[in-house]
């Protein structure tokens, strides 16, 4: 999760060595020398030839860095006069930060390719220089690899894709304190999620309320083989703070889910293995829809006619999904809010595979306005595409949620919120909010390694306690 950094706690570096360009970034390394310096520890800062012309950054803190008696300043214009490194030894990447447009070339490129094949640990500024923030980074290899990223007051768009995170390491944010009119006045390219805004989307209970105050959820899952599915977004869904939750399954998954979801109220499909049809939508607050229903062309003919008869918005994830992959014409036709949470390979079956991470995003916003939904793309940092063009990235969760069923747990909370009366856009934020949080709770108290998808509805109770005190 990206959170603020304490400077104090890299207090034990010792010997360091500063790669610094000769832009604001290099100026900033040069200040960031200076202060180790001033704390006793061993450094030696290299400035390096063409990374462009000085600005205004750079120079006044070289001449504050030079003003240093027993500073060690060396000249660098190629790989080559670079000495062996140790493993005992910190880089400071300060070569390039957020203003770089075109790829880094040799012999800077070369420089870069030293760094990363060096046993130290490599600290990037700002960003690790080569990366490009809001485009294709081009040149891979040209890109510093850092372990460690301490970025200025806000997220880059680039460290919230998986493409870029073997560069990007461990991302940490610095508060560097930017004038806040510049800040209001600065339109941002996504927003994250906080504990107070989603406190403040979850509202409050009314004392007084019922189970029919808090909603009547439909989930439409499972199929032969996939009962656990059904079963995984259930418990989910009860755990929402729903009023009640109703199940349609194929006639051999309800004793599963009847015994080990007994809160839960069962209406068996006619067919043992797959859903054939669904009885009355219209009577329920919110329906989720997809997971284990599987690929049979009548639970395609089930979605099909509840996209065409049910009016308000709906969750589809999994299975759902894939039948819209298969039946791209559906998706014109899908009630206005609906809120798809495909994963990586599913976006792919709908979007046609892009393999350009910012392209994705486009595509992903396009498709959200064209159909009026919301796309919730799910990974490290799920990304919700608007209709209205907002984009929103979730900073909760962890790797040890990479499972079978996650999703299905994810499901059955959008659900169950969406069926309490949140907006489409809350119900997605809230979900994803609170099921990565939940998830990061389980990590924390088990291990990451041996989580299973069910033991993160057991850590919502958490998850609410956090958000809401």
């Amino acid at each position: 999760m990206l959170h603020i950094m304490d400077p104090r706690k890299y207090s034990a570096w010792s010997f360091i060595r500063h790669f610094c360009g000769k832009g604001n970034n290099g100026g900033d390394g040069l200040a960031i020398a200076r202060q180790l310096f001033s704390r006793g520890k061993n450094i030696d800062v290299y400035l390096v030839e063409g990374t462009g012309n000085e600005s205004e950054c750079f120079t006044q803190n070289l001449k504050a860095w030079k003003s240093i008696p027993g500073n060690s300043t060396i000249l660098l214009s190629d790989s080559k006069s670079i000495p062996d490194f140790t493993s005992s030894t910190i880089i400071i990447d300060a070569l390039f930060g957020t203003g770089l447009t075109r790829a880094v070339e040799s012999p800077v490129a070369e420089i870069i390719q030293e760094i990363n094949s060096s046993p130290c640990k490599i600290i990037s500024i700002d960003v690790p220089s080569g990366l490009f923030c809001d485009q294709v980074t081009e040149a891979i290899k040209n890109v510093v690899a850092a372990h460690h990223t301490l970025t200025f007051s806000y997220a880059k768009q680039a460290f919230f894709y998986p493409e870029y995170a073997h560069l990007t390491g461990n991302i940490e944010i610095l508060d560097i304190h930017l004038n806040k009119d510049f800040e209001r006045k600065t339109a941002a390219i996504a927003q994250i999620p906080t504990d107070a805004n989603i406190n403040s989307m979850l509202g409050s209970r009314p004392s007084f309320g019922h189970k029919g105050t808090f909603g009547h959820a439909l989930l439409l899952v499972g199929s032969t083989g996939k009962s656990g599915a059904a079963l995984l977004s259930t418990q989910s869904c009860l755990r929402s703070g729903v009023g009640l939750v109703t199940v349609r399954t194929p006639k051999e998954c309800a004793l599963p889910i009847q015994i080990a979801a007994p809160e839960a109220m069962c209406n068996a499909d006619e067919h043992a293995h797959y859903l054939t049809e669904i009885v009355k939508p219209e009577s329920y607050s919110a329906i989720g829809v997809g997971p284990g229903i599987g690929m049979d062309h009548q639970s395609g003919n089930v979605l099909k006619r509840l996209i065409q008869d049910y009016k308000s918005p709906m969750v589809l994830d999994a299975d759902a999904l894939n039948h819209l992959a298969d039946n791209p014409t559906w998706l014109n036709f899908l009630p206005a809010g609906c809120i798809l949470t495909p994963h990586l390979g599913e976006f792919n079956r709908l979007a046609g595979k892009i393999a350009d991470p910012f392209e994705r995003t486009k595509k992903q916003l396009e498709m959200a306005k064209k159909y009026n939904c919301y796309i919730l793309l799910k990974g490290k940092y799920s990304a919700l595409a608007c209709p209205d063009g907002q984009l929103f990235f979730n900073p909760t969760g962890n790797h040890g949620m990479a499972k079978g069923g996650s999703g299905d747990v994810l499901t059955g909370l959008i659900t169950g919120l969406l069926a309490q009366g949140l907006s489409p856009l809350k119900a997605a934020l809230c979900g994803a909010y609170l099921h990565g949080l939940a998830g990061d709770f389980c990590a924390q108290k088990t291990h990451p390694n041996s989580m299973t998808s069910g033991d993160i509805i057991s850590f919502f109770a958490d998850a609410f306690k956090a958000v809401k005190g």
